[in-house]
This record gives C-alpha cells, sequence and structure tokens, in this order.
C-alpha cells in the first residue's frame, strides 16, 4: 500500500489494545506526535486514518458516495443490526432507506414523543434511590433502553415488552464485548448464545410486526408506526427483513449512545457545581431551555461517546487536505480531538455550556453525530431525550460527586463510557433555588472539587507515558 500518514510502529496485537482499552490517551499521545492526520493499523481491519482539522473533515464529509463508503467501515456492527441497516449501506441503497426512515425524525413527530418520553422518565428516575452513592450508567442504560421499546418499538406494557427488554439486555451486553466486533472471536458458547438470543427476539419482532400491520397501526405516534407507512419508490412497503433491522439499528444507535451521553453530562455536572446550579435555576425558574440546550451541546462536545465518526472506506483513489489516499484506507473523523483543539475551543478540558449560549455549534467543528449525508438520524430525538431526563432528575434532586477520584473511561463496542459507571449522589431537595445554590456550593468545597479538568485527571492516563502506542 502507498505510504500513509505516520503513525504508531507497534504491532497491530498492542495498536488495538491500546485503542480497546486506553482509547483516549492513544488518541492524545498519537496528535502530540504526529499531527492532525495519523495512521492507526488494528486487527482485521483496514488502516484507520484519522483527522481532526476540520477542513479535512468536510472534504470527506462532503464526498462523493461512490468515492468513501462509510457503511462498509461499520460492518462490524453487522451481527447486531442485520445487513439491510441503514449504517452499513451505502450510495443509492443508504439514500434510497434513509429517504424512507427521515419522516419519524421531523420536529412534529419528535414532539408528539415528549409526553410518552417524559412519563417513562419520570416514573424510571422516581424508584433511583437518594442520599447514597449510586452508579448511573446501568440505570441510564434501563431508562433508555424502555424509551426506545416503548417510543420506537411502539411496545405497550405486557408480556412482549418483558420478553424483549430481556432477551435485547443480553444482546447488547454481548455487542459490548471484542468478541462481537472481531470475527476471529464469533466462535464457542457466548457467540452461540447471542445467536440464539438473536434468533429469539427476531420472532418477537416478525410477530410484532405482523399484529401492528393486520391492526392498521400506522395511525399511532411512535416510530415503527412511520417505519410501517413508510413506502419504496415502487410502491411496495418495507419489509419484515428491513423492519427488523432498521428497528434494531435503532436501537444500537439510541441506547448505549443516549446512555453513556447521560452518565457523562451527570458525571461532569456532579463536579462542576456552578454548572449544575445555574442549571438548576433556569429549570426551577422554567424561563426558557437556553442552558439546558447548552448543557446537552457541552457533553457532546466534552464527552463525545463516539470518538470516531462513521469511518469511510476509500473506493476510489481520493485526495483530502492535499494527501492521497488509496482505495483499502479507512478515513475516520476523529470527533474527540476535534472537540478538545484547543485552536477551536478555548479551555477545551472544561465544562462550560456558556461556551455554546451565544453561538451555535459548527458542522465541522462539532461532531458527535457525525456528518454529512450520514449525520445520524436519531440526532434530535437523542437530545430530546437528553433534555428530558436532565429536566427529571434536576426537578427530584440535588446532584453531588461521590467520594473518589475522576472518572475516566472505558470502551464498550464503538462506544466510551464512564469507567466507573458515573458514581454520583442523587440529593434530596425543595425546590429552592436560592438555598440550592448554596447546598451546590458546600458540596463543592466539601468534595474539593474544581471547575476544571485536564487530561492527566483521566484515569485513563491521557499524559500517562506508559500507555502502549
Amino acid at each position: 500500500m502507498p505510504q500513509l500518514p505516520p503513525g504508531p510502529k507497534a504491532p497491530r496485537s498492542v495498536q488495538t489494545l491500546a485503542w480497546w482499552t486506553r482509547t483516549i490517551p492513544l488518541f492524545e499521545r498519537c496528535r502530540a506526535r504526529y499531527g492532525k492526520r495519523f495512521t492507526l493499523r488494528l486487527l482485521q481491519t483496514p488502516p484507520f486514518v484519522h483527522l481532526s482539522d476540520p477542513a479535512e473533515v468536510k472534504e470527506v464529509f462532503t464526498a462523493p458516495p461512490e468515492v468513501l463508503h462509510p457503511g462498509e467501515g461499520a460492518r462490524i456492527l453487522e451481527p447486531v443490526v442485520g445487513a439491510n441497516s441503514v449504517i452499513l449501506l451505502d450510495e443509492g441503497a443508504h439514500l434510497s432507506q434513509r429517504k424512507l426512515m427521515l419522516p419519524a425524525f421531523h420536529g412534529e413527530r419528535m414532539e408528539a414523543l415528549t409526553d410518552l418520553l417524559t412519563e417513562v422518565t419520570e416514573r424510571e428516575v422516581a424508584a433511583w434511590p437518594l442520599d447514597e452513592p449510586i452508579e448511573l450508567h446501568p440505570r441510564l442504560q434501563a431508562l433508555t433502553l424502555e424509551v426506545i421499546l416503548r417510543a420506537v418499538f411502539g411496545l405497550d406494557p405486557g408480556p412482549r415488552l418483558d420478553a424483549l427488554r430481556d432477551r435485547l439486555t443480553r444482546i447488547l451486553e454481548f455487542g459490548a464485548r471484542p468478541a462481537s466486533m472481531l470475527p476471529v472471536l464469533q466462535r464457542g458458547r457466548a457467540w452461540r448464545e447471542f445467536v440464539r438470543g438473536r434468533e429469539e427476539v427476531d420472532d418477537l419482532l416478525f410477530e410484532l410486526v405482523d399484529e401492528r400491520r393486520a391492526a392498521g397501526g400506522e395511525d399511532r405516534d411512535d416510530v415503527l408506526a412511520m417505519l410501517l407507512a413508510a413506502r419504496h419508490e415502487d410502491g411496495s412497503p418495507m419489509s419484515k427483513q428491513e423492519l427488523r433491522d432498521e428497528l434494531m439499528t435503532l436501537l444500537v444507535a439510541g441506547h448505549e449512545t443516549t446512555a453513556s451521553e447521560l452518565a457523562w453530562g451527570f458525571e461532569r455536572l456532579a463536579r462542576t457545581p456552578a454548572v449544575a446550579a445555574r442549571l438548576a435555576a433556569e429549570l426551577d425558574s422554567e424561563d426558557g431551555d437556553g442552558y439546558l440546550t447548552a448543557t446537552v451541546q457541552e457533553t457532546l462536545r466534552h464527552r463525545p461517546v463516539l470518538p470516531q465518526a462513521a469511518p469511510r472506506l476509500v473506493k476510489e483513489p481520493v485526495e483530502i487536505g492535499g494527501f492521497r489516499y488509496p482505495e483499502g484506507v479507512c478515513l475516520a473523523a476523529n470527533s474527540y480531538l476535534i472537540h478538545h483543539d484547543p485552536a477551536i475551543y478555548p479551555d477545551p478540558y472544561g465544562f462550560k455550556p456558556e461556551r455554546f449560549l451565544d453561538e451555535q455549534p459548527g458542522t465541522y467543528t462539532w461532531i458527535p453525530f457525525g456528518g454529512g449525508r450520514r449525520r445520524c438520524l436519531g440526532a434530535s430525538f437523542a437530545q430530546l431525550e437528553m433534555k428530558v431526563v436532565l429536566r427529571a432528575v434536576f426537578s427530584r434532586a440535588e446532584l453531588a460527586p461521590a467520594p473518589g477520584t475522576m472518572e475516566g473511561s472505558r470502551r464498550r463496542s464503538i462506544t466510551l463510557s464512564p469507567r466507573r459507571s458515573a458514581v454520583a449522589m442523587l440529593l434530596a431537595r425543595e425546590r429552592q433555588p436560592d438555598l440550592l445554590g448554596q447546598r451546590v456550593e458546600r458540596v463543592g468545597l466539601d468534595a474539593g472539587v474544581g471547575q476544571r479538568e485536564e487530561p492527566a485527571l483521566d484515569d485513563e492516563g491521557a499524559q500517562d507515558r506508559s500507555a502502549p502506542v
């Protein structure tokens, strides 16, 4: 293969281990050593060229669809989402499937789901314990799964919802392991159990689709209703297999990602009491949601759970940023490094929602949902869900950090989540902004928490010279 941008010289196995166990330190050290363009070589994948210059990212996002194939760059997801997933399709097939799904995520449809989102969220949050350290990430995983089963799959409470919840939980847990991503590991008892569970899920989903079609279930507000009403250009409806694959796609794209993003949001808010106090004051006043929106945007910037946005496989030689890439290379926009570039975001390691109060996120400098024609379909749904959950928690409790160090990150499949599961404390409170401000200030002083986080505080070791690069 022609010369690629420089990168670590370690064997593929060592680079893969670093990518899986120390993702952020690996990226930080590569940027410090090689600049905004570097190559990683992982097991059983093409070379991955990571780009963190917004101008080059723009070229990638706007390249012709026949030149760069994001679908082929995401094949590791096929065992869960299926071959018809919009994530895995390219060129005309992707565009056709995307057109079928877009109406389900228009603003009016999202607004219609708000009441259901609020109902599900408030019920789940009401069961969380107060005044003791709790791991928020698993609770948020349960919450986001419930939201998808109700709002996306359109399930009502009952045996089928319970059965799908149980089986999907097991499938998703397996999907977070390395064995789900590397073909060489896809064997043995665990893999056979995964396949059996996937078949059981498929049977339940096919049964659901048949019942909804027989009952004319296209008039409901859930996403499945919109997909049932969708028609291909020849007038034919989506097949049962297409519906199954797109439902599983929405599950994978909206479950772990949103749960981890919320977990990071609460972890950051617990350790930046001034931000938490300002957010609580806005929510108590019910005077708009400008700071709430900015808090969601800053969480997505500060801790993007997808640190590389939709890698594109080069199908035809292409020039990006003056560098010519051959066929067979993957180009990945590195969202983490772009979001932590001091030339783009002053004090990039600080958690500062105010940076988005007067300036909207940039198209190529804020890319938690990717970009171009492959931007995540569920971006608006995810941000709406984050707002609903933040409102529900802050209406019930104050947020305080649990004893211990800052949380580093851990990899779960393609996402990054808090290593200690976002341990925090929810303290029962009365909705009095002045008392809240005093309480949050005291909690911050007691815990010795500052306003700023430097890379060295990440227990993954962003500054750790022993990181295996």
